[in-house]
């Protein structure tokens, strides 16, 4: 059996502790190694997540789909928006109209603002239904003002009032829905009351000459 003195005792304690601390702390380091490598791989998962910021969504309908409508497909769109805006007045109740439209007319106007717009025109008692019976009239072309508004602009020539229009549709989810309005009625120049009608005056004789005997 080997015998240690006194100080080669000593010596083997201070190796054995230094090796023993030299191992907790190599353990320590390796330890603190791999925490932060996973704390390193989380961050970059949590870098890659989608963020929950809005995202620019393609279209539904590519503009490239828009359609044109034709003279026809016109017609009914100001017709539609005519016969909206006449239920509207004389129901007095613009929701429908307002459902009717684009989001964006939606925002800003309310059923409340609507009756406010309108009320020069349901003041006038002007029967919009009779430009039901007749086809729009264009005082300029239509035209695309954006890539998917259309802006109309024309009148409907009856009598004794006309009605000039000026109407905005955006196309959204398939259809073209109205975007802004402004119609106005004007009296037809021209255009006179009937009058009765006066008795023809009795026809006037000249006075009989006498004659000299």
């Amino acid at each position: 059996m080997t015998q240690f003195t006194s100080d080669e005792c000593r010596k083997h304690r201070r190796r054995t502790a230094f090796a023993s601390v030299a191992y907790r702390v190599a353990l320590l380091t390796l330890i603190y190694t791999v925490s932060l490598f996973s704390f390193a791989s989380l961050g970059l998962a949590q870098t890659s997540a989608p963020q929950a910021y809005p995202q620019t969504v393609a279209p539904q309908n590519p503009l490239s789909t828009v359609p044109v409508p034709g003279e026809l497909e016109l017609a009914k769109l100001i017709w539609g928006t005519i016969a909206a805006v006449d239920n509207a007045n004389q129901s007095g109740n613009y929701s429908v109209l307002r459902d009717l439209s684009a989001t964006g007319f939606q925002i800003n106007n309310n059923p409340a603002r609507l009756a406010e717009i309108f009320s020069t025109l349901r003041a006038s008692n002007i029967d919009l239904s009779n430009a039901l019976l007749v086809a729009p009239s264009y005082t300029a072309p239509p035209q695309m003002v954006q890539p998917d508004v259309l802006y109309l602009r024309g009148y409907f020539g009856i009598r004794p009032t006309s009605v000039e229009f000026e109407l905005y549709y955006q196309w959204m989810a398939g259809k073209w829905r109205l975007y802004g309005v402004s119609i106005v009625p004007l009296q037809v120049a021209g255009v006179a009351p009937p009058q009765q009608a006066r008795p023809a005056p009795a026809p006037v004789t000249a006075p009989e000459k006498k004659r000299n005997r």
